[in-house]
Parts: C-alpha cells; sequence; structure tokens
C-alpha cells in the first residue's frame, strides 16, 4: 500500500536562489514552517554532488515525516532510497519509473495543458503538479499559464490532488487554494526569502485560510 502524503506545501529546492543560506539550512526551516514535502531540483549538480545532498536531504528530513522526492532522476531517487520523483512532460515515462520505483513510491506528473491531464489518467501517478499558475522567473520558456480559471478547470478533469506551481506566493496561495489545488509548490517564495521560516509560516496561514473558506 502506497503511504499517505499531504501536498499542502511543496517546497522546491534552487540553491541558486538561496543564496548565502545553505539550501539544508533552508528545508529544515521550511518544515518547521509547515513544508509537508520536499522536491530537490537541481539541475546544475552533477550525480555525485545531487546524491550527496539527496542523502543529507533524506536523513534531515526523515524525523519530521516529511518526504523527499527527486525532480527528473529515477536514478537518483534509486541511490539514495527516496520517497519518489516528480516528472516533466519530457522525462522518464511514468510507467517506466514505476517499474523501477516500485508500487510504494509517489510519483508526480507535471501537465501543461488539459490534454496532459486527460492523457495522464491512464497512468499510474499520485498527483499532478499544474504548471504554472502565474507567470515565474524559474520557467520563462514557456508558452502560456494556467491562471485560475484554468486551475479550476483542471479541478473538474480529475480527482487526483492537484499541486500547483508558478508564481504563487503568501498573497496569492489562499486564491489557488480555493480555486481548487490541493496544494502550492514554492520555490523563490521559501528559498529566496530572508527568513525561510517566516515565509513558510505566512504560506500555511494562507493555505489554511483558504481551505476554510470552501468548507
Amino acid at each position: 500500500m502506497r503511504p499517505a502524503f499531504d501536498p499542502s506545501l511543496y517546497l522546491v529546492t534552487d540553491q541558486r536562489l538561496c543564496g548565502e543560506q545553505n539550501v539544508l539550512d533552508v528545508v529544515g526551516l521550511a518544515v518547521r514552517g509547515g513544508a509537508t514535502m520536499v522536491q530537490l531540483r537541481e539541475k546544475r549538480l552533477d550525480m555525485r554532488s545531487l546524491v550527496d545532498l539527496a542523502r543529507a536531504l533524506k536523513g534531515l528530513l526523515a524525523p519530521f515525516g516529511v518526504p523527499l522526492l527527486i525532480n527528473d532522476r529515477v536514478d537518483a531517487a534509486l541511490a539514495v532510497g527516496a520517497d519518489g520523483v516528480h516528472l516533466g512532460q519530457h522525462d522518464m515515462p511514468a510507467e517506466l519509473a514505476r517499474h523501477l520505483l516500485g508500487p510504494r513510491a509517489l510519483i508526480g506528473l507535471s501537465v501543461e495543458r488539459l490534454e496532459h491531464i486527460r492523457e495522464a489518467e491512464r497512468l499510474d501517478a499520485d498527483y499532478y503538479g499544474i504548471s504554472p499558475i502565474f507567470p515565474t522567473p524559474t520557467k520563462p520558456d514557456l508558452e502560456s499559464v494556467w491562471g485560475l480559471a484554468g486551475l479550476a478547470a483542471a479541478r473538474q478533469a480529475t480527482a487526483r490532488p492537484l499541486v500547483a506551481i508558478g508564481g504563487i506566493n503568501a498573497d496569492n496561495a489562499e486564491a489557488v487554494v480555493r480555486a481548487g489545488a490541493d496544494g502550492v509548490a514554492v520555490v523563490s517564495a521559501i528559498c529566496a526569502a530572508a527568513d525561510p521560516l517566516r515565509a513558510a509560516e505566512m504560506l500555511t496561514q494562507a493555505l489554511r485560510l483558504g481551505r476554510s473558506l470552501i468548507q
């Protein structure tokens, strides 16, 4: 049986955005502030450095029960015993990732259009990353954004958990949840924050408020 997971506040790492702050310290503060999942996304690292960082993160997160997912790299996830992977539209096919990682692994899929959701419904995925909701400097190559109306349409298209990403911060997280997201993924809103703990706390508060308004 696959372990339960909470996608409410999903931190995606970026060492570059952390600046002078150590990424491990930022993740630790974010988890203390309410982050419920962490994705290691460091495309500039070589395999050895990626594995070393993943091992350190896994040890950091284990006492909190927060799952660690690796972006793209199924091999790295296998090497460190990560909880799963997050796959983009041009990464390893989800069917092959499931075969390699086994039935207990968490697998998330990035979806950029409604057609991607329809195509993915036949796959054994655990959640969809809806990207991007708003314009974001971390993904400048994407041609369009979902917006809140697009997110609401995605909500109607699937019963699977939706994790919204792209331009999300404490000011708009409430609206994103009200539009249908089960959680929000953030990069710069925490990694680039002067106080990652406070940033995570503010996001958590906004998410709680959003949920309270739809109950």
